[in-house]
C-alpha cells in the first residue's frame, strides 16, 4: 500500500513538471504591406526667393518749396500721370510771370526792329538814306530774333519748374511710403525720396542657385546654352508665405553673368503675371522648379524608419519572412519617397517596424497602394 501511494506521488509530479516545459509559439504578428510602385511623377526643388514689381520708381521731388498737399495715401494704386504732391509753387509762379513778360519785350523788340527794316529798304533803294543805316537795323533785327530766342527758352523752363511743383506719378503701380508730411520743406538734392511707385502689373521674383545645383541644372537640362537651357526649364511656381500656392505659374527669364564670391551662389529672375494685384514688392516666398521623373520607385514616407542617419525598410520575402534593407532616398514626392534600392512590387512593411528584427516571419496583410501614396508636390 506504502508502494502504491509512492508511485501515484510520483505519476503526478512527473505529470505537473512535463505540462510547465511546454512553450507555447506565438503566431505570427499581422502586420501591414505595400507593394513599391513604379510610376512617373514629379519633385519640386524650392528657392527662398524676393519678390519686386517690374519697376520701381523712386519719387523724387524738382521743385524746392513747401510740400503743400498729399493727394494719396500709402499703399494705394495710382495710375500714371496722377498728381500725387503738390510742392508750394508762387516763387515760381512770379518767375513765371516774369518770363512771359521778358518774352512779350522780346516779341515787342522783334517786331519794331522788322519794321525799321522794312522802312530803310525802300529809302536805300532809292539812295535817301546809306546803306550803313540799313545794316545797323538787320543787325538790330537778328539781335531781336536771338533776344526773343532766349526769351522763349526762359519762360519754358520757368514753366517747367513751375509744372514740377504738381508732382505726377511717371507709372501705374502701388504707392509706398510717405515720410514727408504736409508742411515738410522738401528739395531737389534730399536724399529720401518722397514715395516709391511698385509697378506689379508683373512680378520678378529672385531667387539663387548654389554652385552644385546649377552644375546639376547644366547637366539635366536639355540645350548647348544656359540661354536654351533656361528656355527650356517648365513653368515654375510660386510658394507663398502662408504655405499657399500662387495661381499663376511664372518662367524663368535671366540668370546672373558670375556666382557672389561672398555667398558663392548664382542669382535667377522668374517672372509671373499678377493682372489682380496678389503680390506685392518687398514680399517673399518660395520658387518651385519641377522636375519629372519616369519609372521612379515610389514608397510611403511611413514605411520608412532611421538608423544613425541612414533609411532602412523592411522587405518582405516569399516566405513572409522579414529583413531589413538601407534605401537611398531620391526626392519627396508628397507622403511619399522617390527611392533606389528596391524593385517595383517588392513588398516592404507599412509599419509596426519597433515590433520587428530581421528574419522574423510575419502575417502580412496587404494595403492598397492607392490609399496610401499620394503623389503631389515636394517639400
Amino acid at each position: 500500500m506504502i508502494f502504491s501511494g509512492v508511485a501515484t506521488s510520483l505519476l503526478f509530479l512527473q505529470s505537473c513538471g512535463t505540462s510547465d516545459s511546454i512553450e507555447m509559439t506565438p503566431p505570427p504578428l499581422s502586420l501591414p504591406v505595400v507593394k513599391v510602385l513604379s510610376q512617373t511623377t514629379s519633385t519640386f526643388k524650392e528657392y527662398p526667393s524676393i519678390l519686386e514689381g517690374r519697376e520701381n520708381v523712386e519719387i523724387r521731388p524738382q521743385a524746392d518749396g513747401y510740400l503743400e498737399k498729399t493727394y494719396f495715401d500709402e499703399g494705394d494704386f495710382v495710375k500714371a500721370g496722377q498728381v500725387l504732391f503738390r510742392i508750394e509753387a508762387q516763387r515760381y509762379q512770379e518767375q513765371s510771370r516774369n518770363a512771359e513778360a521778358s518774352l512779350q519785350a522780346a516779341k515787342a523788340q522783334l517786331e519794331r526792329s522788322r519794321l525799321e527794316v522794312s522802312r530803310l529798304e525802300p529809302l536805300v533803294k532809292n539812295n535817301v538814306v546809306s546803306e550803313v543805316q540799313l545794316n545797323i537795323a538787320q543787325a538790330a533785327y537778328k539781335n531781336a530774333e536771338a533776344t526773343l530766342a532766349q526769351a522763349k527758352a526762359l519762360a519754358q523752363d520757368a514753366d517747367i519748374n513751375l509744372s514740377y511743383t504738381l508732382v505726377k506719378a511717371p507709372v501705374s503701380g502701388y504707392a509706398g511710403a510717405l515720410p514727408f508730411k504736409t508742411g515738410s520743406l522738401i528739395s531737389r538734392g534730399q536724399q529720401q525720396p518722397l514715395t516709391v511707385i511698385s509697378d506689379t502689373r508683373e512680378i520678378y521674383a529672385y531667387f539663387s542657385m548654389s554652385e552644385i545645383d546649377f552644375l546639376k541644372f547644366k547637366e539635366e537640362v536639355n540645350g548647348t546654352t544656359i540661354g536654351e537651357k533656361i528656355n527650356n526649364l517648365p513653368l515654375v511656381e510660386l510658394v507663398l508665405a502662408d504655405k499657399s500656392v500662387y495661381a499663376e505659374k511664372g518662367k524663368i527669364e535671366i540668370v546672373q553673368g558670375q556666382f557672389d564670391n561672398t555667398t558663392g551662389s548664382i542669382r535667377f529672375r522668374a517672372s509671373f503675371p499678377n493682372n489682380k494685384g496678389i503680390l506685392r514688392s518687398g514680399s517673399t516666398g518660395n520658387i518651385r522648379i519641377p522636375k519629372l521623373h519616369d519609372h521612379a520607385l515610389i514608397i510611403p514616407q511611413e514605411a520608412t524608419y532611421e538608423v544613425q542617419d541612414k533609411t532602412f525598410i523592411f522587405t518582405v520575402s516569399k516566405e513572409k519572412r522579414v529583413s531589413s534593407k538601407v534605401i537611398d532616398i531620391k526626392g519627396k514626392a508628397g507622403q511619399s519617397f522617390i527611392v533606389h534600392g528596391v524593385a517595383a512590387d517588392e513588398l516592404i512593411v507599412y509599419s509596426g517596424h519597433d515590433r520587428l528584427r530581421d528574419s522574423v516571419i510575419i502575417n502580412p496583410q496587404l494595403i492598397s497602394a492607392d490609399s496610401l501614396f499620394k503623389i503631389g508636390t515636394a517639400q
